[in-house]
């Protein structure tokens, strides 16, 4: 007789659920009765992680220690993996874990034969902001849609500027910053621009001003550094190891924790490039890609209808390309009920039940998950650090029983990695001659500034009289907007039918732009 037929009936049924034959995550070994049960493992098939799923709990739970738990296991089964680190807490899956009394005290419990071990890993930081390789994306790749979220655009505006990037794109006019974007704004409002638009709808002033104030304010704020050159790939995320483990990505986010719409919003970006890039390859024995989106409910909040049902295609859709998307948050409260439904794989931490939101929460919570014999509010205000209630999607596409499950202690460092030995990892990464130094290529504003550069010279300044009573004034110095409208070369580029660039640009459910490569 086995270990796992001493269990009670119940929780032999249990353990019985994840008994899978095909490859899998062990996540831990499941809770009766208060016991550690290490002869009934909790796993995950390989093959259903592209099924998308939830890590969440109340803060302090261990949602991180799973992150990674997870992690490093998908790298070991040669799956690439993206993770966005909050508190710089992931840094750490690259070095070997530390042994010490609680990892060895939680590995026996678990029936883990625990090693120390690094994975390998590459550190990204947006617009190199902290410790990391720069992630950027140009204006019209970013797009409309997203920008417009990062923007705190209303309805009205975000339409507004997506007329703005189409009629940008139909006329080969690439934004690759603010600069360039400011450029178009002004000439679409001027004498000479607005007929351009008129025909579609047109861009009325009092709105393009609130776009352009809003750009200067996003600016000011040291955020302008986010868009440009060059932009970032995401193919890079698909890469494995020479020793064919896959490669973990992790973006730093500590430097940028003050700034919850920009990161969340450019998350969202690299999944929609993903989307819009892999090809269509049904179910497949492993994904090709795990991406954990943490924070989630920053992505979600004051969403616009249009915008949460582009996220909703998005993760259904992505799946048959092999990505598989974990979001991360507090309560599944926080991620819509049409995205929920996406996601067929639940680690769900401890919960607080404090105050009447937070009771609201839990029974909300308790509704999400299958019948269970366990007292599920009970069960999950009493769980531990590094204890979670699961349930996953079975190698037959059904959904596992709900197993209380201790999990597994991470096999790499539980902490940050020395910000100078972060530094040095990005100098010897093969990302970093590619994407380091910024480039500030010819765009529509340099090009302008050179026209108007040009017509300064054919035409010297005369030097101004002195004033006299009742001289008139010297004209002033013409402002960016006027010396952007005044721009011949502009009205040129601007009027011209849609260059081979144009042609190519197509955008996706969330405006991203597309090129044929």
């Amino acid at each position: 007789m086995s270990d796992a037929d001493t269990l009670p009936a119940e929780a032999r049924q249990i353990a019985a659920g994840y008994a899978f034959t095909g490859p899998a995550l062990d996540l831990g070994a499941l809770l009766w009765d208060g016991r550690c049960h290490p002869e009934a493992p909790v796993r995950v098939p390989l093959s259903m992680l592209n099924r998308h799923g939830l890590v969440a709990g109340a803060t302090g739970t261990g949602k991180t220690k799973t992150l990674q738990l997870i992690a490093e296991q998908l790298c070991a089964q040669g799956v690439p993996v993206f993770l966005a680190d909050m508190k710089g807490d992931l840094s750490g899956i690259s070095r070997p874990g530390q042994a010490d009394d609680r990892v060895h005290g939680r590995a026996a419990e678990v029936g883990q034969p625990w090693t120390p071990a690094g994975f390998p890993a590459e550190f990204l930081s947006l617009g190199g902001l902290g410790h990391g390789i720069p992630v950027r994306a140009t204006i019209t790749g970013f797009g409309p849609v997203l920008l417009s979220k990062v923007l705190r655009l209303n309805q009205t505006q975000e339409q507004s500027l997506g007329l703005i990037f189409h009629y940008a794109d139909t006329k080969g006019l690439e934004l690759i910053d603010l600069k360039d974007l400011r450029a178009v704004v002004a000439f679409l409002t001027s004498d000479e621009g607005r007929a351009e638009l008129r025909d579609i709808g047109g861009l009325s002033t009092a709105t393009a001003g609130v776009i352009l104030r809003s750009l200067t304010a996003f600016e000011a704020q040291g955020m302008a550094d986010f868009f440009g050159e060059p932009e970032f790939g995401t193919a890079d995320l698909l890469r494995t190891a020479p020793d064919g483990r896959g490669l973990v990505t992790v973006l730093e986010l500590p430097a940028v924790q003050d700034r919850p719409l920009l990161f969340s919003t450019f998350l969202m970006w690299l999944l929609a490039d993903l989307f819009h890039d892999l090809p269509e390859i049904g179910d497949a024995d492993r994904p090709k890609l795990v991406f954990f989106f943490d924070e989630a409910h920053l992505l979600f909040g004051d969403a616009s209808r249009a915008f949460l049902d582009s996220i909703t295609r998005t993760v259904r859709l992505i799946r048959s390309k092999g990505v598989g998307v974990f979001f991360v948050t507090q309560t599944p409260e926080d991620v819509p009920s049409d995205v929920l439904g996406q996601l067929g794989n639940w680690v769900q931490h401890a919960l607080r039940a404090f105050t009447p939101d937070d009771r609201k929460a839990l029974k909300a919570t308790v509704r999400c998950f299958p019948d269970s014999a366990d007292d599920l509010e009970e069960l999950l205000t009493g769980l531990g650090t590094g204890e979670a209630v699961v349930t996953v999607l079975g190698e037959n596409g059904a959904p596992t029983p709900v197993a209380a499950t201790r999990l597994r202690a991470p096999r790499s460092l539980m902490g940050p990695v020395d910000g100078a030995e972060l530094d040095r990892a990005v100098r010897e990464s093969s990302l970093h001659g590619r994407y380091a130094q910024a480039v500030d290529r010819e765009s529509a504003y340099e090009r302008l500034s050179a026209e108007r550069a040009g017509a300064t010279r054919e035409t010297p300044r005369t030097t101004a009289a002195p004033r006299g009573p009742g001289a008139k004034a010297p004209e002033e110095e013409p402002s960016l907007v006027e010396q952007v409208v005044g721009s011949g070369m502009f009205k040129s580029l601007a009027r011209s039918v849609g260059t081979q660039i144009g042609r190519e640009i197509t955008r996706s459910l969330f405006g991203t732009a597309r090129r044929r490569r």
